[in-house]
């Protein structure tokens, strides 16, 4: 971990296993999910859901519940106290129960797996994510996300596309599945089921029925992956970013699903022709990109884009512009508004 706190040297993909586990688990509304371990992995994994959640405008809580380890506990053993949690779960009015196992109960040697396999009168699901042996946020989602499809069986496919893995911790997150949706619609094609977020427990069934799977990005290659290998479904790598990456996921999306998007490509090409003369007040501008979080896809996005407008690369005194990890041509817009707040200043 680098000793640097600033934000160019962190990144959300290094977080905790759990936290990324959590974030997957805890949108499924009719499920519970129990922490096995102290009771402040717990705490600060409900504390920042809630938060986020909060800053999203959702007003929600967290279905989490602690096995609430202790130092006996984490001495003597904690199963019996994961199989007392999990009756008391079993007796509410849910559909299944999630099990995170902690880094200590991997420590001390716990035999989850064993401890949710008897019964309990629902599906109880054992999603391991220990992560102090170098785990981070991503493979907490890729394990959930993993775990949870290994319980899904093979089905029939029929029209539709999943969009798999958002970043449920992340601002905009219904702003860019509403402009996922809104491409796909385009080219004639709903979408079947969001991959885990706010949906009910039983219609994870539906998961392997789809024509297409449409990732959040490259690092859910390994979902994607033991997915095609599952269900024979294939899978876009990732959402669009810039003006030529949004014409080109409409022609992968047409092509992995066999239909003709030459009318839905002219259309997103008006489109965005039609976005960048409404912005056209920014040509010529001096601009700096301040560019702190998105990586390198939003930063070749927004450097596409202002090649778009015609702005000229400045110096230390001009305008510092936004740079996010805008999705579709949606998600230009909306930075495009930012820079233009920044400009005119």
């Amino acid at each position: 971990m680098s000793s640097n706190p600033l934000p160019v040297n962190s990144s959300r993909l290094g977080g905790c296993t759990l936290t990324g586990a959590l974030s997957v688990t805890s949108r499924i509304r009719d499920a519970a999910t129990i922490v096995h371990g102290p009771k402040g992995c717990s705490h600060h994994n409900f504390s920042l859901l809630h938060a986020t959640w909060l800053d999203n405008d959702e007003i929600l809580l967290p279905d989490l519940v602690s096995t609430g380890l202790s130092e006996q506990d984490i001495v003597f053993g904690g199963e019996a106290a994961l199989r007392r949690s999990l009756d008391r779960a079993a007796g509410r009015n849910v559909k299944a129960i999630f099990v995170l196992s902690t880094c200590i109960v991997e420590t001390i040697g716990d035999d989850v797996e064993s401890v949710c396999e008897q019964e309990y009168g629902l599906p109880v699901i054992h999603i391991p994510t220990a992560g102090f042996l170098g785990g981070t946020f991503q493979d907490g989602v890729n394990n959930a996300l993993i775990t949870l499809a290994g319980t899904v069986d093979p089905g029939d496919k029929v029209p539709g596309v999943n969009v798999i893995g958002e970043m449920n911790l992340e601002y905009e997150v219904e702003e860019n599945y509403t402009e996922i949706a809104r491409l796909l619609d385009g080219l004639g094609l709903p979408v079947s089921l969001r991959f885990v977020h706010d949906i009910p427990f039983d219609r994870i069934s539906r998961l392997g029925s789809a024509q297409l799977n449409i990732l959040r990005n490259t690092a859910l290659v390994p979902v994607g992956r033991y997915l095609e290998d599952r269900f024979g479904t294939p899978f876009i790598p990732s959402f669009p970013h810039g003006l030529s990456d949004t014409l080109a996921f409409l022609e992968s999306v047409a092509s992995c699903c066999t239909i003709d998007g030459r009318d839905s490509l002219e259309r997103e090409r008006s489109l965005q022709a039609e976005m960048i003369a409404a912005f056209g007040d920014l040509h010529g501008s001096r601009a700096v990109f301040d560019n702190l979080w998105p990586g390198q896809e939003g930063l070749a996005a927004a450097q596409e884009l202002a090649g778009a407008l015609g702005l000229s690369p400045g110096g230390g005194n001009d305008a510092r512009l936004p740079v996010s990890s805008a999705v579709g041509t949606a998600g230009l817009r909306r930075m495009l508004h930012r820079w233009r707040r920044t400009i005119h200043a």
